[in-house]
């Protein structure tokens, strides 16, 4: 016949830590935290990409973004400058993908930055409202191009025909950032949050 003591077989039940948080959302919060430095990067990169490269409007013999026109037979290109008709447009999406940009690159050094200086309650904020700037501006490019593409386009000062053209990947990878800026902002927000 067997006896058991008191308490023996039981398993010992572990103490919570003095904060309060279990030890499986601490080990969890590194993978997190990894995983929103991975996506800032990704988002920097689709931001540069998009500013930079020369297919925000595309054709069969040409390419062209908001910087310069260049034809695909001879690698001709010319800048846009002031003698263009929408000048002021296309400086307006210039501009605001260059801060976006830059937006992105301040969201991320400022997250590096408060993932070892702030609290747990205070992280995290002000790299929301950096990334959601950087939405903003995104946005207000990427709008502001397909509103005024046709006019665009249409300039006696192009040296090529570059109206029968249609949106090439750098046109939608600034949209693609957008979608991604916005999420990550409020990702932010929720990481902020979590306790």
């Amino acid at each position: 016949m067997l006896h058991f003591r008191r308490g023996e077989g039981a398993t010992k039940r572990q103490q919570p830590p003095p904060d309060g948080r279990s030890p499986r959302s601490s080990a969890r919060r590194p993978c997190a935290h990894l995983s929103q430095t991975k996506a800032c990067s990704e988002r920097g990169s689709l931001l540069f990409i998009s500013t930079i490269d020369n297919a925000w409007w595309v054709g069969d013999v040409f390419t062209t973004d908001v910087w310069r026109v260049c034809t695909t037979h001879n690698s001709t290109c010319m800048a846009i400058g002031d003698h263009f008709s929408e000048y002021q447009s296309i400086q307006a999406v210039q501009a605001t993908m260059v801060l976006s940009t830059i937006f992105c690159c301040v969201a991320f050094l400022v997250f590096i930055l408060q993932l070892f200086r702030l609290k747990q309650g205070e992280r995290f904020v002000l790299t929301s409202v950096i990334q959601l700037l950087s939405c903003l501006c995104v946005m207000i490019a990427a709008s502001i191009y397909t509103d005024r593409h046709e006019e665009l386009h249409k300039s006696p000062a192009y040296f090529i025909d570059v109206s029968g053209g249609r949106y090439g990947y750098s046109f939608v990878l600034a949209w693609i950032a957008f979608a991604f800026t916005l999420i990550s902002g409020v990702m932010y927000l929720v990481l902020r949050k979590r306790k």
